[in-house]
């Protein structure tokens, strides 16, 4: 559900934004929104599983998560929908760091990463279907019924979470919970946000610079808050290995490449190529394939030769997938221009996802499974958070902020798949620099189930 909602919206966009006269700025919003209290606040909410017990706390966010749902169906103008896109960020914050720290806590080290792999696998399923589904529901019912379908999903998990699901917690956890780093993090994404998004298409008035000015100073000031804390929401040691401080920053990478992307080509092919949304959905499919069938197996790869060389080839391929969908031209045949790209770049996801996740939790110890897979949720999604701001100014789309109707994205578009693919080859990179070229030792004993 919170994989799907972060993107699932965006096929949605171009619907939405005729329904409720929003321009590019507006979709931005409703976009970041979800993205801002998730990336902020999802280490706090594995902070909160390993505390108060990883099982509750998923479960809580699930059900908060389904009520914003509901709330962002029945929105009637865009600032409520942004509002409700913000609470959905914060339901998702408490249940995704738990869900990958219950498959941490509950699987003994041999099998681990190859159930991390088919987790991996499927959020990015859910990520890369998410405009089919979206599309579809567009088409055949409403927009609004892309935040209705949660309601259902939420009960079944619910359901299945309370019958099966065993609860698990960090025994020595003890003290306060961060609510100033919460804070601060907080309100400095959302400061710069703000800044990156209204100042390159609405003009860079002094309440913008102003935001984007304290934003940047709360978020360096974050690190010492934190280095200060007794009991910090993250705890800054935890960057000593370099494994996972490469891997956070390979994350970030591809994060970002994979949310311009997933902002812009829906757009594009609706705007520009006069698709519907259910045919704007359907043209990602080729990479939901592949990464259904092959993700476990790449993380079962990553697992017996180390997760360094699928982590360095992986966002290359992907990249060079990227460069092929930005030559996509009005009326150009979808086998021929769209395809090739969809599946180039749905390989590089396949070899990276499940071994970058992987090498993530193998790089921190069993009792900070809940805040190591919530640091790197946290950086995926402000990855992808300040793409979606950032990018579409960088590649001119400025014209478009205030509305859609008549405007081409196509150079647009191009451009930003460029700069896309170059953030995937620097992920590249720095996977290839940071991390072990060999698997590390399987321990022998798994945490407690």
């Amino acid at each position: 559900m919170a994989f799907l909602d972060s993107t699932v919206v965006n096929v949605a966009l171009p619907t939405v934004a005729r329904d409720l006269h929003s321009g590019l700025t507006d979709l931005q919003w409703i976009s970041d929104a979800y993205l801002l209290t998730l990336g902020a606040l999802i280490v706090l909410g594995g902070s909160l599983g390993d505390r108060f017990g990883r099982r509750r706390v998923f479960v809580f966010g699930l059900t908060s998560f389904t009520a914003a749902s509901v709330i962002c169906g029945l929105a009637p103008n865009t600032l409520v929908l942004i509002v409700a896109r913000a609470l959905q960020g914060v339901g998702g914050a408490l249940l995704v760091p738990g869900s990958l720290a219950i498959i941490s806590a509950c699987f003994v080290a041999e099998d681990r990463s190859r159930a991390v792999g088919l987790w991996s696998g499927m959020s990015g399923v859910t990520t890369a279907a998410a405009p089919f589904i979206g599309g579809w529901l567009v088409d055949s019912v409403s927009w609004r019924a892309i935040f209705f379908i949660n309601v259902p999903l939420a009960a079944g998990a619910v359901a299945v979470a309370l019958r099966h699901v065993p609860e698990t917690r960090d025994e020595s956890a003890t003290g306060s919970i961060d609510a100033v780093g919460a804070i601060t993090i907080s309100v400095g994404l959302a400061g710069l946000v703000y800044a990156l998004i209204g100042g390159p298409g609405n003009g860079w008035s002094a309440p913008t610079v102003l935001a984007g000015i304290v934003g940047a100073v709360l978020l360096l000031a974050f690190p010492l808050i934190e280095l200060r804390r007794r009991n910090p929401m993250i705890p800054m040691g935890i960057f000593v290995s370099r494994q996972f401080s490469g891997a956070n920053l390979t994350t970030f990478a591809v994060y970002a490449a994979l949310s311009a992307t997933a902002f812009l080509l829906v757009l594009h092919l609706q705007q520009d190529l006069r698709y519907s949304a259910l045919q704007a959905g359907l043209a990602f499919l080729p990479a939901s394939v592949l990464l259904i069938l092959l993700s476990s197996r790449a993380g079962a790869l990553a697992q017996r030769i180390g997760a360094q060389l699928p982590m360095t080839v992986g966002p290359i391929v992907a990249a060079a997938g990227l460069l092929l969908l930005g030559g996509i031209r009005p009326h150009d045949s979808y086998l021929t221009a769209i395809l090739p790209g969809v599946l180039v770049f749905g390989a590089g996801l396949t070899l990276t996802v499940a071994p970058l996740t992987a090498a993530v939790m193998a790089a921190v110890g069993a009792r900070h499974l809940g805040v190591g897979s919530a640091i790197n949720n946290a950086t995926a999604r402000i990855g992808g958070l300040l793409a979606v701001a950032v990018v579409p100014a960088l590649a001119g789309l400025t014209a478009a902020s205030s509305h859609l109707a008549g405007v081409s994205l196509t150079d647009g578009f191009t451009a930003a798949m460029r700069i896309s693919a170059g953030l995937l080859v620097a992920g590249g990179l720095m996977a290839a620099l940071t991390i072990r070229r060999v698997p590390p030792a399987p321990e022998r004993t798994g945490a407690a189930a």
